[in-house]
C-alpha cells in the first residue's frame, strides 16, 4: 500500500481526496452505515469504505475538514486515525489492537462463565449459587460482552438487525429475568411457580460468539502480510553512479535517467534498461518461470527481480509508484478490498428473524394479559421470556461456525489448509478454475529429461522412446529419466571421463540450467575432474581444456560458431525435443558433438488426472502462463486443457479473472508465485501451492500443503460437504424454532393446559445447539 495515500492530494481546485484507517468497524453492516453517514455529511462528495482493509477513501471540498469528518463518525461510535504519517503502520496497529481486545474479552468471559455454567447445570437449587452466578454474570455480559450491546444499538439506530441484535436481546432478557427471580423470588413462589434463573445460558452465548469474533479478528489481522512482503521486495537503498564515483542513496531519492549499479545477488530497485554488463535475472516474480533470463545491453529489467552472478549498470526508466512492482502491489490491494463484504447468511436471517421473534413475544405478552385472567401477568411474563429464550441465537449462531470448524479440520487432515470461511463456503459454487503452469501443473524445477551419448552418428532417443539408425546394433541401459544409447561396435567406448568433463564444465557455469545437469550427473555417481582451463562464453555456454583437448557445453549457436559437426540423427533428436518445449544442451569436443541433453520442467504426476476430474465435475479449466506459446501449447495438450494463454503478465491474469467473473462465473485461481498474487486476490476462491512463494500463500485463502493437484477437487468437494452441513444445521435450527416458539407462546394451553416453563425452554435451546454440533461432526467421517 502506498504510504503517501494518507496525505490529502488535490484532484481539482476544490476537491480533496484522502484515505484514512477507521476504528470501531466490527461487521459489514458497520461499513455500510459508516459509508452512508459520510456521504450525507456536508462537503463530502463521495465515500468508499473498504471493510477488508478497514479504511475509508473520502473526497471532500474545502467546506469541511478531516476533523469534521472524524467528529461526524465519533458521534455514533466510529472514528478516523488522522495523525499517523504511515497508513500501513496505522492499519497494522489498529488490527492488532482489535485482535488483542477481542482475545481479552473472550478469555475473560470464558474464565468467569465456567463457574456460572457449573452452578447452573449441577447446583441449580442451591440458593447461594444464584447470587454467585449473578455477580459473575455482570462482568461477562456488560464488560467483556458489551460490544454486542453497543453494536446492536448501532444497528437499531439505522433500522437494522443482525446476530449481535439477537445476542443482545436474548442474553439481556435472560439476565434481567434471572436477576428479577434472584432478587424477588417470592413473586413467583406465591403463584406456585419456581423462580428459575438462566445466567449460564446468557454467559455461554457470549463466550461462544466472542470466540468466533476472536477467530475472525485473527484472520483479518493477517490480511496485510502479503502487501508487506511485496513491498519488502523493493530494496531500501541502491548504488547510483555519478561521474567516476558511486554513492549509496535511499530508494526515494532515485530519479529518472539515473545510472544505477546492480551487484551480484542484489534486487533490481527500479524499472530500467541495461547499459553495461551481462547477467541472468530471476524474473519469476513477473513471469512465474523458474529459469533466470539472460540480460545484456539494451534489455529491460524490472523492480523486485533478482540479479544472479553478473554485474549490471542500468538506467532508471520508471521509479516509485510507476514501476511494475508498485503496480502489482496497488492492484493486489485493490483486488483484496474491491469485493463487497458478503453479508453472512445468518445475519440476513437475523434481519428478519429478530423483528418476527420480538413481534411474537409482544403479541404473546399482550394476549396473555388480555385473556390470562387472574394469572395473566405471570403467564404473560413467563410466556414472553420463554419465546425469547427458546428463540435464542445459539443454534443459529453455531450452525455455520461448527460446520466450518469441522470442515477446516477435515481439510487439515487432508493437507488442505483453509484460512478463510468465505472460501470454504464459496468453493462448491466454483465453475471456472484457472491454473498457473509453472509450479502448479509442472514441478517448477527444470531437470534432465533425456541424455544421449555417442561416439559416432546414427542413433536417436527421446525419453524412453528410442529409434535407432539403420543397420546399427546398440547397447542401452535404463536410466531414471530415459535411456542412454552407445554404439557397441565402436572401438572407442563411452567412458566416465566424458561425463566427468561435462560435470566439471557445468559445475563452473553460471547458466541457470547448468544446475540441472550437475544434479543429474551426480545422481549417476559421476565425479568431476580437474580442468586445465575454463572460460565462459556469453550467451553461448562454456568451454574448457583437459589433456590438451578443448570441450564445449552450451547451445546450438556455440557449436555452429565453432564449426563443430552434428550428426543428422542428433539434429533430428534436438528438433523433436525443441518441439516438445524442451531446452537442448550440447556437449562436444573440437570436432563433433559427443552428447545432447534435453531439459524440461516435468509435469506433476497428478496433474492430468486432477484436471480430468475437475472437467468431469463440470468445471471449466484454464491455464495461464508467462512462458512462451510453444511450451504452453505442449503442456496444455499433454494435460488435456483446451483453453490457455501464454506470455501473460501478472495484470493479464487478474484481468482474465475479472473477465470470467463478468460472465457470471465463480472463479478459483490456483498459483504459487508472486506473479499470481494479483489474480489470487481477485478470484472468488484463491488456492496456493504450499511449496510456492510466501506472498502467494498469504494472498490465497486456501493452501495445499502438498504439490498434489488432486487436492484441488478434494477442496471443492470439502466445500460442498461443509455447505450442505451448514444448510442442514440452519434447517434444523429453524424447524426447532418453528415448533418451539408457538409452544413457548402457549399455543397448547387452551387444549391441555400446558405452558412451557422457561427452564424447559432453556433446555430445549441447549438441545438444539447439541443437535447442530452433532450434525456438523458427521463431516469428520466423510470421504473427500
Amino acid at each position: 500500500m502506498d504510504t503517501e495515500s494518507k496525505s490529502i492530494s488535490p484532484i481539482s481546485e476544490k476537491i480533496n481526496q484522502a484515505t484514512y484507517p477507521v476504528t470501531g468497524m466490527t461487521c459489514a453492516a458497520c461499513a455500510s452505515s459508516l459509508e452512508t453517514i459520510l456521504q450525507y455529511t456536508d462537503g463530502v462528495q463521495s465515500a468508499a469504505v473498504n471493510y477488508a482493509t478497514q479504511t475509508v477513501k473520502v473526497e471532500f471540498d474545502s467546506s469541511t475538514s478531516p476533523e469534521k469528518l472524524n467528529q461526524a463518525l465519533t458521534d455514533i461510535g466510529y472514528g478516523l486515525i488522522l495523525d499517523s504519517p504511515d497508513l500501513d503502520e496505522s492499519l497494522r496497529n489498529e488490527q492488532e489492537k482489535r485482535y488483542q481486545a477481542v482475545k481479552k474479552q473472550t478469555l475473560g468471559a470464558a474464565l468467569l462463565t465456567l463457574p456460572v455454567f457449573v452452578l447452573g447445570m449441577f447446583f441449580m437449587e442451591w440458593q447461594p449459587g444464584k447470587w454467585i452466578s449473578l455477580v459473575l454474570s455482570v462482568p461477562v455480559l456488560f464488560y467483556f460482552g458489551r460490544h454486542f450491546y453497543s453494536n446492536a444499538w448501532k444497528q437499531a439506530k439505522h433500522g437494522k438487525a443482525n446476530m449481535d441484535t439477537l445476542v443482545a436481546l436474548s442474553t439481556g432478557i435472560a439476565f434481567l429475568f434471572s436477576f428479577f427471580n434472584t432478587v424477588f423470588p417470592d413473586f413467583w413462589e406465591q403463584r406456585g411457580i419456581a423462580p428459575h434463573v438462566y445466567y449460564e445460558a446468557a454467559t455461554v452465548i457470549v463466550v461462544f460468539i466472542s470466540f468466533g469474533k476472536m477467530l475472525e479478528e485473527k484472520a483479518k489481522s493477517q490480511t496485510g502480510t502479503a502487501l508487506k512482503k511485496l513491498i519488502g521486495l523493493q530494496p531500501k537503498t541502491l548504488t547510483r553512479i555519478q561521474g567516476e564515483g558511486e554513492e549509496e542513496i535511499r530508494i526515494e531519492e532515485v530519479e529518472l535517467g539515473d545510472r544505477i549499479l546492480i551487484k551480484p545477488g542484489e534486487k533490481i530497485p527500479v524499472d530500467g534498461k541495461v547499459l553495461e554488463g551481462a547477467s541472468f535475472i530471476d524474473e519469476s516474480m513477473i513471469s512465474g518461470e523458474p529459469i533466470p533470463v539472460e540480460k545484456i545491453a539494451g534489455n529491460s529489467v524490472f523492480a523486485g527481480t533478482i540479479n544472479q552472478k553478473g554485474s549490471l549498470q542500468i538506467q532508471a526508466e520508471k521509479v516509485g509508484a510507476s514501476t511494475l512492482l508498485s503496480q502489482i502491489i496497488q492492484r493486489v490491494q485493490e483486488a483484496q478490498g474491491s469485493k463487497a463484504p458478503i453479508q453472512k447468511l445468518v445475519d440476513k436471517i437475523a434481519g428478519i428473524f429478530v423483528p418476527v421473534v420480538l413481534g411474537i413475544a409482544i403479541i404473546t405478552f399482550g394476549v396473555w394479559m388480555i385473556f390470562g385472567e387472574e394469572n395473566g401477568i405471570s403467564h404473560a411474563l413467563l410466556a414472553a421470556v420463554s419465546v425469547l429464550v427458546i428463540a435464542c441465537p445459539c443454534a443459529l449462531g453455531l450452525a455455520t461456525p461448527t460446520a466450518i470448524m469441522v470442515g477446516v479440520g477435515k481439510g487439515a487432515e487432508n493437507n488442505i489448509l483453509i484460512r478463510d470461511a468465505e472460501s470454504l463456503e464459496l468453493g462448491h459454487q466454483v465453475n471456472a478454475i484457472i491454473l498457473d503452469k509453472t509450479g502448479t501443473i509442472t514441478s517448477g524445477k527444470p531437470s534432465v529429461s533425456g541424455m544421449y551419448w555417442t561416439v559416432d552418428s546414427g542413433a536417436s532417443v527421446i525419453g524412453d522412446r528410442s529409434s535407432v539408425g539403420s543397420n546399427q546394433s546398440t547397447v542401452h541401459s535404463q536410466q531414471t529419466t530415459g535411456f542412454e544409447l552407445v554404439k557397441s561396435d565402436d572401438s572407442r567406448q563411452l567412458t566416465v571421463d566424458y561425463k566427468s568433463i561435462l560435470l566439471s564444465l557445468e559445475s563452473k557455469s553460471e547458466h541457470p540450467l547448468a544446475e540441472a545437469v550437475v544434479k543429474y550427473l551426480k545422481t549417476k555417481k559421476v565425479e568431476a575432474t580437474e580442468l586445465d582451463h575454463f572460460e565462459s562464453i556469453t550467451a553461448r555456454g562454456v568451454k574448457g581444456q583437459k589433456a590438451g583437448k578443448t570441450y564445449f557445453a552450451g547451445n546450438g549457436k556455440l557449436l555452429q560458431e565453432q564449426e563443430i559437426s552434428i550428426p543428422e540423427d542428433l539434429k533430428a533428436l534436438a528438433k523433436e525435443w525443441s518441439a516438445q518445449a524442451q531446452t537442448v544442451i550440447w556437449f562436444a569436443d573440437e570436432e563433433k558433438a559427443l552428447a545432447v541433453l534435453g531439459i524440461q520442467d516435468q509435469l506433476k504426476p497428478s496433474s492430468k488426472s486432477a484436471i480430468a476430474s475437475l472437467q468431469q465435475s463440470g468445471v471449466d479449466v484454464y491455464m495461464l502462463t508467462g512462458d512462451n506459446q510453444q511450451t504452453a501449447a505442449a503442456i496444455a495438450r499433454e494435460v488435456g486443457i483446451k483453453d490457455f494463454q501464454a506470455e501473460v503478465m501478472p495484470s493479464d491474469k487478474s484481468q482474465f479473472v475479472k473477465t470470467l467473473q463478468q460472465k457470471g462465473k465463480v472463479v478459483a485461481m490456483v498459483g504459487d508465485g508472486i506473479n499470481d498474487s494479483e489474480a489470487l486476490a481477485q478470484a472468488d476462491v484463491s488456492i496456493a501451492m504450499g511449496h510456492g512463494s510466501d506472498i502467494a500463500m498469504d494472498v490465497a485463502k486456501i493452501t495445499l500443503i502438498t504439490s498434489d493437484l488432486e487436492k484441488i477437487p478434494q477442496a471443492l468437494r470439502l466445500s460442498h460437504l461443509t455447505v450442505r452441513g451448514i444448510r442442514q444445521n440452519l434447517f434444523w435450527a429453524f424447524i426447532y424454532n418453528l415448533i418451539g416458539i408457538p409452544i413457548a407462546a402457549g399455543i397448547l394451553y387452551p387444549f391441555n393446559g400446558f405452558l412451557l416453563d422457561p427452564m424447559i425452554a432453556g433446555a430445549a435451546m441447549a438441545f438444539s445447539s447439541v443437535s447442530v454440533v452433532l450434525n456438523s461432526l458427521r463431516l469428520k467421517n466423510r470421504k473427500l
